[in-house]
């Protein structure tokens, strides 16, 4: 037996590393996607203060802080018993609309769109944002110069982008002023005129020309879970979970009751965990059969929502369901989602920063120390993110559990990387091309391992080792 061994993975937050295993014939037997990070915040925040969870969670990651402060606030407001005023909830919307904005643009185009502009079997020297630059120096250029635009703008609501303290039991720290809001509403126009340009022209020029990777690779049946109002519409901050089978039927529950569905599997090859629903009669990652599996991300929301609040991102919905359906479960698709999502953002930063509320000075009630437990749920781009305290009489945090998307997806992510492998994959021929197409079915997840694994490591380059069934080294690929 022979080994293809993709360490680490490219184009994702976080390290990682696939070990394909061939039979003697030269075909897939098993895949695995092993995650060598390791835990630890669930453990090293036990004995502290609640009230400081919400900046010490945002550590987890770089990429992405702004899910894991809101989502820690949220659960702070439920330990201490208390609601946000609407100015301090408003705020907290705002800044999670804009960091989804900044996020979803720094995955669409810098780690995901270099496979579909310039190939997935391009050479690697020009796969990245690097070669996209050079061919389309117009768009890269702006797309730098929007991304940087809404780090400013967290920059005048929050006081800085990253590793955020703004958000605090209660509510929000600051309240904006009428000078800053007349800032940012231009800058969110320009924002929502490269959502738009974005949906267009991956529509017109990159979509039709992979249609039929779509409708192949990674394509796997699961189910999904993400965030509704009441009337059913997505929403990313607050709302009851959804949780839909394969075939589209679904149960609302409330975030706080998530460990009435959800339980976790471990494997002994990564150190992320596998949620799965125990309702759905045990855990199995077979692609042919599958227990207990669902996924979280854009795709889910698309799937999970009967409708979005937004008239453009809207449109764009009932355009997408028209085209592929209801429920979705191409993996592929995860991106043309994302596009929607940056659309749906964009015009719910205008609609937010047009809200009387948003200047109010009243931004923060009181909090008091107690003994409880408290549940913050909030839909971070990567997908679910649930954050679990417990504390004493001092407020002291005496449990914390999170339910990170990328765990959620964990378990559909190595589903699909097996079934693209196998596909592609035959009597032993393979080349960098199909191994980078293969990683693609990850990185359509937009996955953080670091958050999965609450670690502070963030390697990013590629090495192959191709290995004997002795362990002797055939040949190493590198991007290095």
């Amino acid at each position: 037996m022979k080994e293809i061994v993709i360490q680490p993975v490219s184009r994702i937050e976080g390290g990682a590393k696939i070990t394909i295993q061939l039979d003697d014939a030269g075909n897939v037997a098993d895949t695995q996607v092993n995650v060598l990070e390791l835990r630890g915040f669930e453990r090293f925040c036990i004995g502290r203060p609640v009230e400081e969870m919400p900046r010490i969670t945002t550590r987890i990651c770089g990429v992405c802080p702004w899910s894991h402060h809101l989502a820690s606030a949220k659960a702070c407001d439920a330990v201490f018993g208390v609601t946000p005023p609407p100015a301090g909830r408003k705020l907290r919307e705002l800044c999670n609309s804009i960091a989804y904005m900044e996020e979803h643009i720094l995955h669409f185009y810098f780690l995901g769109g270099g496979d579909f502009v310039m190939g997935p079997a391009a050479d690697y020297a020009v796969r990245n944002v690097f070669g996209i630059a050079q061919k389309l120096p117009d768009v890269a250029r702006n797309v730098v110069k929007v991304r940087h635009m809404c780090a400013h703008m967290l920059e005048i609501i929050a006081g800085k982008s990253i590793h955020p303290a703004a958000a605090v039991p209660g509510g929000f720290s600051k309240p904006m002023t009428e000078a800053e809001r007349q800032k940012l509403i231009p800058m969110a126009k320009e924002a929502l005129e490269l959502a738009k340009f974005s949906m267009e022209y991956a529509k017109k020029n990159i979509f039709p020309a992979y249609i039929e990777a779509v409708k192949t690779i990674g394509v796997i049946k699961t189910g999904f879970l993400g965030t509704v109002r009441s009337d059913g519409a997505m929403d990313l901050y607050d709302g009851k979970l959804r949780m839909m089978d394969p075939d589209g039927k679904y149960e609302d529950f409330e975030a706080k009751d998530y460990l009435d569905y959800i339980s976790e599997h471990v494997e002994p090859w990564s150190f992320v965990k596998f949620p799965y629903n125990k309702k759905w009669g045990g855990f199995s990652m077979d692609p042919e059969n599958p227990k207990g599996i669902y996924r979280v991300n854009t795709l889910a929301r698309m799937n999970v929502a009967d409708k979005i609040s937004t008239p453009l991102a809207q449109a764009e919905l009932e355009e997408f369901r028209a085209t592929f359906g209801r429920p979705v479960q191409a993996t592929l698709l995860f991106h043309w989602a994302r596009l929607i999502e940056i659309q749906y953002n964009a015009e719910k930063t205008l609609e937010l920063l047009n809200d009387p509320d948003i200047t109010s000075p009243n931004t923060r009630v009181a909090a008091t120390p107690r003994a409880a437990r408290g549940v913050g749920c909030t839909e971070a781009p990567r997908g679910t993110l649930i954050h679990d305290y417990t504390t004493d009489e001092k407020g002291l945090v005496t449990a914390a559990n999170l339910i990170v998307a990328t765990c959620q997806n964990n378990a559909p992510i190595n589903m699909s990387v097996k079934q693209a492998a196998k596909l592609l994959i035959k009597d032993g021929k393979y080349d960098q091309g199909i191994l980078n197409t293969v990683e693609m079915t990850i990185r359509a997840y937009d996955p953080c391992l670091s958050c999965a694994s609450h670690d502070l490591n963030g390697q990013l380059a590629c090495k192959v080792d191709i290995v004997s069934a002795d362990g002797q080294l055939i040949e190493t690929l590198t991007n290095q």
